[in-house]
């Protein structure tokens, strides 16, 4: 298996309590996030959202989906919400919120490592490939936010902590 260890700073110029509403309605998310091609409720979890569990499908710029369920173990409104992953990607995705006046900062840290064959078996040619195609995802959500906030997004970038490379 290959592991993925990926973090996406964005920083939009909007209320953190309306960034965060957006993100923590994952229902919502196939509205303004291009590559969100379904997102399923499996289980409700209990009256705060803890062990609620989605099912995710992802279609970026390549031509494969990637299909996984989170399972959600923390949810702190306006602070953070934490899954474990399971499916095609195995591993824990953390969104950190912040904000410093009128900008809001959101974190998302990504630590996977895939389960699909055909993945593994590529990604010592491809794995950089991979991770530019998850950093236009996460630029597309990020420009979607700011789209349906209509909000300035200020700045995006993405960060591939394994190997200490940053895409903007």
């Amino acid at each position: 298996m290959t592991d993925y260890h990926l973090l996406t700073i964005w920083r939009i110029q909007a209320p953190l309590d309306a960034v965060y509403a957006a993100i923590h309605n994952t229902a919502g998310w196939t509205e303004w996030w291009p590559g969100v091609m379904k997102v399923e409720a499996l289980a409700t979890g209990d009256a705060d959202g803890i062990n609620s569990v989605l099912r995710y499908v992802w279609q970026g710029g390549l031509p494969y989906r990637v299909v996984f369920d989170v399972r959600a173990t923390r949810i702190e409104p306006e602070v953070a919400i934490e899954g474990a992953v399971q499916g095609d990607l195995e591993g824990v995705g953390r969104w950190r919120f912040a904000h410093a006046g009128a900008v809001s900062t959101v974190r998302y840290e990504w630590h996977v490592r895939s389960t699909r064959w055909w993945m593994n078996l590529l990604a010592p040619f491809a794995r950089t490939v991979f991770i530019r195609n998850h950093g236009c995802l996460m630029r597309q959500g990020a420009e979607g936010l700011a789209r349906m906030l209509r909000a300035p997004l200020l700045s995006q970038e993405s960060i591939d902590l394994k190997a200490g490379i940053t895409h903007v």
